[in-house]
């Protein structure tokens, strides 16, 4: 069997029945067809950057679309890529072709199918905002398009993983810009990240694991939830083998031989520090794979 900690950044996971990896569309949907011809369901992953997966793992299979390469094109400022490259790839290329509109998400880890299904971002910028158009899959194989507004984007959030789609492949419009200012705005990004966030290839984590807060009013910005946590002492906290990074309180680690009980049981003591201290429930940026204690409860926002 496969374990589901060798396809996530965390490192963390049980058992898996059957892994199908994919790159590219066609092999995507002839692989949904065929699970649901065997009345199968089925576990997006793409890069496992943003998720928890239980130690117990899941009983059902997992459909990894992934490409290691960017399958990209572009026609004019119009991009076409596919789900399944890496987003930071996808950033690098198009600043490459003086494109501007997703160098923001430089450094960010994952697949464009992944930073569009959790409408990723940063700098006050989302990959939504860039987004004309995606073609989907269901897990029984059938294709269709979608427009932004059929995605309920929001903050970090789309109805992709709860209508069980994947992006096959988006289609983005970006803005000519001068290749060498974005390389440079682009350094600079990767430069910030690195001074505040661990490297994810050789750290285990899954990156800010809350999200940030929300405004009360349009006058006001979202409120950083790793400085509530900060001052609610999350920096001193530990379970086990889990651990808050010393520069960005939002973020959990894991040192081996940690275990995905230990980080959740952490993100809830975390999560009830700031809950005592300041009133603020906070939402779990962090999908999770398989069980959990409680995590029905804590998804709606009832406490954790």
């Amino acid at each position: 069997m496969k374990r589901l900690s060798d396809m996530t950044t965390f490192r963390l996971g049980g058992p898996c029945p059957e892994v199908h990896d994919c790159a590219e569309p066609d092999t995507c949907i002839a692989v949904l067809r065929d699970l649901h011809a065997r009345s199968l369901s089925c576990v997006f992953l793409g890069g496992g950057s943003n998720v928890l997966a239980s130690d117990e793992g899941i009983d059902l299979p997992v459909v990894r679309y992934v490409s290691e390469t960017v399958k990209a094109n572009r026609d004019g400022s119009m991009v076409q890529v596919t789900g399944s490259s890496w987003l930071d790839d996808t950033v690098r290329t198009t600043v490459a072709w003086g494109l501007d509109g997703l160098v923001m998400c430089s450094g960010i880890p994952g697949t464009v199918g992944g930073a569009i299904a959790g409408n990723a971002g940063a700098f006050g910028q989302q990959i939504g905002d860039r987004l004309v158009e995606v073609t989907v899959c269901d897990r029984a194989g059938r294709v269709s398009s979608r427009t932004p507004s059929d995605l309920d984007l929001g903050y970090r959030s789309s109805n992709l993983i709860e209508r069980g789609e994947v992006v096959l492949t988006a289609t983005l419009g970006l803005t000519p810009a001068d290749s060498g200012t974005l390389a440079a705005r682009r350094e600079e990004i990767l430069a910030f990240r690195r001074d505040r966030h661990p490297d994810w290839r050789n750290v285990p984590t899954a990156g800010s694991f809350f999200k940030n807060i929300e405004p009360t009013s349009n006058a006001e910005r979202r409120q950083a939830a790793g400085w509530y946590l900060e001052k609610a002492g999350a920096l001193t906290l530990r379970e086990g083998g889990a651990r808050t990074f010393l520069r960005h309180a939002n973020i959990i680690i894991a040192e081996p031989p940690c275990t995905a009980l230990e980080v959740w049981t952490l993100a809830h003591r975390m999560a009830l520090a700031v809950r005592d201290q300041f009133g603020i429930a906070l939402q779990r940026e962090v999908r999770l794979i398989g069980h959990f204690p409680d995590a029905a409860t804590w998804s709606t926002g009832a406490g954790p």
